[in-house]
């Protein structure tokens, strides 16, 4: 399907939805944006820098769970429809953006394989506690080589 087909089916769905489900998109459009921007123009400590900076915190409890899904949907829909291709790191620092800007405690995870036939690939998930928020679908075939904010070791 063409960009343009995708867009135009987006707009009409965008008609129907909520003013707070709005906000919520232009919000998840505006960071999806600067994640690839910061992704594509700065130096790759500078992004971890970004994503690792601890944010008010609050206690994880049922009552984010229905923001955690509407994250999830506003960054999954905005990466659908955006004239650019976003991957998991993009959608993983928008989320874990939009988590943080809530207070949500929220973890970003950068992990990787071996592929026989591309070799070394990356992968990036968010989890908020044990709730899995974006990307942890494919979790379970990446060895995590950081997370951040970074967290303590174990005994």
């Amino acid at each position: 399907m063409s960009f343009l087909a995708r867009w135009s089916r987006g707009a009409l769905r965008f008609t129907q939805i909520s003013w707070r489900e709005r906000l919520l998109l232009a919000e998840a459009a505006i960071l999806l944006a600067a994640s690839s921007l910061a992704i594509a123009w700065l130096p790759f400590r500078w992004v971890t820098r970004l994503a690792g900076r601890e944010g008010r915190r609050l206690d994880l409890s049922v009552a984010t769970e229905p923001s955690i899904a509407a994250i999830r949907w506003a960054v999954s829909a905005c990466g659908r429809f955006a004239p650019w291709r976003p991957v998991c790191f993009q959608h993983g620092l928008a989320a874990h953006w939009m988590l943080r800007r809530r207070g949500i405690a929220s973890t970003l995870y950068y992990g990787a394989s071996s592929d026989p036939e591309r070799g070394v690939i990356a992968h990036v998930w968010i989890k908020s506690g044990a709730l899995a928020v974006i990307g942890c679908e494919e979790a379970g075939r990446y060895a995590v080589l950081a997370t951040y904010p970074p967290t303590p070791a174990g005994p």
